[in-house]
């Protein structure tokens, strides 16, 4: 099993809003980062573990734990004109961007990014380190599991 964290921006697509989709479940669409994409279409399996992580809003954070629902198939939005997330180089033939559809298994606190920061067990993790800024990072066992045990503290 791998584990993962991607970030969404709660105005576009909040863990609230994933909850309340059938199933819970989302497609994890707009990636265009080629790493990010090489994450979503090479290495994640179904049932990886997720940390779902809201950014750029006033306290970002881990806000909820998911589960990779599918395997990866290309993202729609890149043939649509209208969308902000269209890519012109794309086509049916040979699409440029892949997802994943994402479900959300539980909404937790916000473990916010100055608590992770503070946490010497995740002094590595990737989306600590300075000038990261990629939407989707893979997360080490020993850091998933340390993030499990600091929500699993503050929910007693």
């Amino acid at each position: 099993m791998n584990y993962w964290l991607m970030k969404s921006e709660p105005e576009e697509c909040s863990v609230d809003d994933v909850l309340a989709m059938p199933n819970a479940t989302v497609p994890w669409f707009g990636v265009r980062n080629y790493l990010a994409r090489n994450f979503m279409r090479d290495q994640m399996r179904l049932q990886d573990g997720v940390l779902f992580y809201h950014s750029s809003c006033a306290l970002p954070g881990v806000v909820g734990l998911a589960e990779v629902a599918s395997t990866p198939y290309p993202d729609a939005t890149q043939f649509d004109a209208g969308s902000k997330y269209f890519d012109p180089k794309a086509s049916l033939e040979a699409p440029r961007w892949q997802l994943v559809d994402v479900r959300v298994t539980r909404k937790t606190r916000t473990l916010s990014l100055a608590e992770l920061r503070a946490h010497a067990d995740l002094t590595e993790m990737i989306l600590l380190r300075r000038g990261n800024r990629l939407s989707i990072t893979p997360i080490t066992p020993p850091e998933w599991n340390t993030i499990l045990g600091l929500l699993a503290e503050s929910s007693t």
